[in-house]
C-alpha cells in the first residue's frame, strides 16, 4: 500500500513539474508566433499544439528508449487524445464567459477532418505491421518499423504544409519588439523540465502496473495522458477565456494531429523497431474513434459548443476512466492481460 502511496505521490510531482516546464514552453512559443506574425488558427494547430504536445513526444522517447515500454507510449498518447477531446473543450467552455465556442467552418472542415485522417492513418500503420511484419507472443503481435513509421510522418508533413499555405495567404504582421532569442531560450529550458516531470510519470506507470498485476499501457492511458495533457488545457482554457475560441480547439486538434502523428512514429525512429500487441490497441483505438465521432458531430452542429455539449463530453470522458478502472482491477477484460 505504501509504494502505491508513494508511486501515487511521484506521479503528482512529475505532474507538477511537467505543468511549469510546460508553462515557460507555451509563453516562449506565444512569444515566437507573434514575432514571427503567425496567424491565429496556425498558431494554435501547429505553434500552440507542437509545444503542449511536448510531454507526450518525451513520453513515448522516455517509456521507449529508458524502459523499454512502448506500448505506455502509446496508451499515453491515445488517453491524451481522448482527454483533449473530450474533457479540455468542455472545461475551457464551462470556464469561458458566454453561452459556447463557436467553431466556424475553416476548423470543422479542415483541422476536424484531418485529424480523423490522422486517427485511420496510424491504425492502418498498426494494421501494416500485424500483416507484414507478424512477431511471436500472445495475441496479435506487429513490428513497427522504421519505413512504416514514416507514413505518418509524410502526412504530418502534408499537414504543415497545409498550414503554411494558409500562413502565405494571412495579413497578419510580425511583432519586431518581441525578443526571439530570450524566447527560444525559455523555450528550451521549458523543455528540460518537462522530460525531468514526464520520467516521473512514466516510472510511476511502470510501478502501477506492476503493484495491481496489469498492464502499464493503462496506467499510460491515466496517469501518464492526464499528466502530459495539462498544458495543453491551460493553452485551451486560457484561449478560450480571452475569446479566442479558434486558438483553443485548433490546439486541441493540433496537439492530437502532432501526437498521433508524429510521437508515435518518433519512437520508431529513434529505437529502430518496436512490437505492438494489436489486440491491446484495437480496443484503445475503438474508443478514441467513438470519441471522435461525437466530437466532430458535437462541433459541426450549429457551428457551436454550447455548455450542454460540453457536459456531455465530460460525462463521456467519465464513462472512459471508469473502463479504465475497472480494466486496470481487472473486473472487465475487453483489453486481454
Amino acid at each position: 500500500m505504501l509504494d502505491v502511496v508513494g508511486l501515487l505521490a511521484l506521479a503528482a510531482v512529475g505532474t507538477a513539474v511537467v505543468w511549469k516546464g510546460s508553462t515557460w514552453l507555451e509563453t516562449s512559443a506565444n512569444r515566437l508566433a507573434t514575432g514571427y506574425g503567425v496567424p491565429a488558427v496556425v498558431q494554435g494547430a501547429i505553434i500552440a499544439a507542437a509545444g503542449s504536445s511536448m510531454p507526450e513526444l518525451v513520453s513515448v522517447l522516455v517509456s521507449t528508449l529508458l524502459h523499454g515500454e512502448f506500448e505506455i507510449g502509446i496508451g499515453t498518447i491515445v488517453g491524451s487524445a481522448v482527454f483533449n477531446l473530450l474533457a479540455i473543450p468542455a472545461v475551457s467552455v464551462l470556464a469561458a464567459d458566454g453561452d459556447g465556442m463557436s467553431t466556424g467552418r475553416e476548423l470543422v472542415y479542415k483541422e476536424a477532418l484531418f485529424y480523423m485522417l490522422a486517427v485511420a492513418s496510424l491504425l492502418l500503420t498498426f494494421s501494416l505491421a500485424v500483416i507484414y511484419y507478424p512477431a511471436a507472443g500472445a495475441g496479435l503481435q506487429g513490428n513497427v518499423t522504421r519505413p512504416l513509421a514514416l507514413f505518418p510522418l509524410v502526412l504530418y508533413g502534408l499537414y504543415v504544409f497545409t498550414q503554411y499555405l494558409d500562413t502565405t495567404e494571412d495579413e497578419t504582421a510580425a511583432d519586431t519588439d518581441v525578443a526571439i532569442g530570450r524566447a527560444w531560450l525559455w523555450f528550451g529550458l521549458g523543455l528540460v523540465l518537462i522530460i525531468v516531470g514526464v520520467e516521473g510519470l512514466v516510472r510511476a506507470a511502470v510501478g502501477l502496473g506492476d503493484a495491481f498485476g496489469t498492464p502499464a499501457f493503462l496506467w499510460g492511458m491515466t496517469v501518464v495522458a492526464a499528466g502530459s495533457s495539462v498544458p495543453d488545457a491551460f493553452v485551451s482554457v486560457a484561449a478560450a477565456r480571452s475569446g479566442r475560441s479558434a486558438v483553443s480547439l485548433a490546439n486541441v486538434l493540433g496537439s492530437n494531429v502532432f501526437d498521433l502523428l508524429v510521437a508515435v512514429p518518433a519512437g520508431v525512429l529513434v529505437a529502430g523497431t518496436l512490437s505492438i500487441t494489436f489486440t491491446h490497441i484495437v480496443p484503445m483505438m475503438g474508443f478514441l474513434i467513438l470519441a471522435t465521432i461525437v466530437f466532430f458531430t458535437i462541433i459541426r452542429t450549429d457551428m457551436l459548443l454550447s455548455e450542454r455539449e460540453a457536459q456531455l463530453l465530460l460525462g463521456l470522458y467519465g464513462l472512459f476512466v471508469v473502463w479504465l478502472v475497472l480494466e486496470s482491477v481487472g473486473v472487465t477484460t475487453v483489453v486481454p492481460t
